[in-house]
């Protein structure tokens, strides 16, 4: 093949320098994933990302329950204590916000239409939203709680135990 220089007798058509009408250009020709193919592996994505963020809810869930039981039956029941749970629950919360945010983030990777764009844009907004108020709350509470001090309107009523 004359002209071709180092690719003379390529065995491989659809691969070279002038492939695809581009003289000169290094182009391959490659079949990418169908996109019903795409599609269902990226749906099985999202739903493992997003079964992983409530699972991390349900646990954190739990585990806080546990605690509050285990701190109620000792009779325990300070402020700090509880406040403590919050905080760990309110981790937890936010750590599985971010895996259900992903999991969106994850769905619009397949050419959605308008509509679900929006869907995904508003439920992405209320989860972004919740998890900034969660952050600063716990940011605050743990302040809180490094000044020793209840936070405010979470002190103990007449007669709880502190």
């Amino acid at each position: 093949m004359p002209g071709r220089g180092a690719w003379a007798g390529w065995p491989h058509p659809g691969i070279g320098p002038d492939v695809g009408g581009y003289p000169g250009a290094m182009i391959m020709s490659v079949e990418l994933l169908p996109e019903s193919t795409l599609s269902d592996v990226i749906g099985l994505m999202v739903r493992l990302v997003e079964f992983a963020g409530a699972l991390v809810i349900f646990l954190g869930a739990a585990w806080a329950f546990i605690q509050f039981a285990k701190a109620g039956l000792k009779g325990r029941g300070r402020v700090a204590g509880f406040n403590r749970i919050r905080l760990s629950l309110g981790r937890f919360l936010v750590l599985g916000l971010e895996f259900q945010l992903a999991g969106d983030v994850l769905r619009t990777a397949v050419a959605p239409s308008f509509t679900e764009i929006g869907q995904l844009a508003a439920i992405a907004a209320i989860r972004t939203a919740l998890n900034y108020f969660l952050g600063r709350e716990i940011a605050q509470e743990r302040a809180e709680l490094a000044r020793g001090e209840a936070p405010e309107g979470r002190r103990p009523a007449e007669g709880m135990p502190t």
